[in-house]
């Protein structure tokens, strides 16, 4: 039951605090928790950070000085101060993509009761004032059926604020606290802000577009193989200096090799191995630094015409208890293809034990 009296209002919402402390921490942890296992059984949706705090005490009457307090009292209207600060148990989830906000916000909607929501994204793209991403949020609490578990009924009547982000608007929303003046200020600062803060939701397009595009270059090199075959039949072979005469294509049609050919080629010869995005990248500059010029079918070639030695070699070499996983393996394919210009590719010790391997048992 509230009152106009807002000395007895705070009293009695920093008593409430302090005496809730406890609980509000527990509150915290445990919606935390639950969130997170929600989002994790999310496909396709990366999670940059989960994060939570319980508003400061002061804080929150501040807040509700600067907000509410003024219009409920010319209003007549009785109040708590409890009752109107949503966020005094607060997460926040940021995401890499723009779309995945709305995705994630109808995947918690279904597993919570929701209060309110507060898009402010659409409220800054509605005005042609305003710049830059603020975020979706959500005002929550758990379902009728949540409430009723064990672990859940010590938090029953609390309601939490949830805030969803990208890493890009969670970045502005830092950078925008630190500008100190942005209303009454001279129109050539202001113009420069809102340049800025442009930039920021452009950077947020451009890294989502980035992923598209991404996506649909590893669809187009998925159907390639067949056309990465007939240049592989096409290349020469380094070491007879003939030229395969199955092929039609022209050395200067020849696609150079990239990380997208690299994970399509390797997946062929490795089905079962799953690549790691960030090691097919740095394998495949390595190799590219050695030969800058190597297409996607001599690539193709050179592991095609030498994995069979190099496998037998394997089956020796693993016979002592050490291993070669399919980067070695195509190390030794590329050394085996052609020693001269893939010599660094391996150590000294293991281009020794290759090459003594291979003049001991022959091809």
């Amino acid at each position: 039951m509230g009152s106009l009296d807002f000395d007895a209002e705070k009293t009695a919402f920093r008593e409430y605090y302090d005496s809730n402390l406890p609980t509000l921490q527990g509150c915290l942890n445990s919606f935390k928790t639950l969130i997170d296992s929600l989002l994790k059984a999310l496909p396709d949706i990366a999670i940059s950070s989960i994060d939570g705090r319980i508003k400061d005490r002061e804080e929150c009457v501040s807040k509700f000085t600067r907000k509410y307090r003024t219009e409920l009292e010319s209003s007549k209207t009785p109040y708590t101060i409890r009752e109107k600060i949503s966020d005094i148990i607060g997460l926040r989830v940021v995401c890499l993509y723009e779309d995945d906000v709305e995705r994630i916000k109808d995947a918690i909607s279904k597993e919570f009761d929701v209060i309110d929501v507060t898009n402010k994204i659409a409220q800054i793209e509605g005005t042609e004032a305003s710049f830059g991403y603020k975020g979706l949020h959500l005002d929550l609490r758990l379902t009728k059926t949540r409430r009723g578990m064990a672990e859940y009924r010590l938090y029953a009547d609390h309601s939490f604020e949830l805030q969803i982000r990208t890493v890009v608007q969670d970045s502005w929303s830092i950078v925008d606290h630190k500008i100190k003046y942005k209303k009454s200020i001279p129109n050539s600062l202001k113009r420069r802000i809102n340049t800025l803060a442009a930039l920021f939701e452009l950077a947020d397009r451009e890294f989502r577009s980035i992923r598209d595009d991404t996506s649909a270059e590893l669809a187009q090199a998925e159907d390639s193989y067949p056309e990465i075959e007939k240049e592989s039949d096409a290349t020469d072979d380094p070491k007879t200096n003939t030229t395969k005469k199955r092929g039609s294509i022209e050395p200067g049609q020849y696609a150079p090799l990239n990380a997208f050919y690299f994970l399509r080629i390797a997946k062929h010869f490795f089905p079962e191995f799953e690549f790691e995005p960030h090691k097919v990248d740095g394998f495949t500059q390595d190799i590219v630094s050695l030969k800058p010029d190597l297409s996607r079918g001599k690539f193709n070639f050179y592991l095609r015409n030498s994995i069979g030695q190099v496998k037998r070699y394997q089956a020796e070499f693993e016979k002592n208890g050490d291993t070669m996983n399919p980067y070695t393996v195509m190390r030794h394919c590329l050394y085996a293809g052609d020693p001269k210009v893939f010599a660094t590719i391996l150590t000294d010790s293991a281009r020794e034990r290759f090459d003594g391997w291979v003049g001991s048992n022959g091809k």
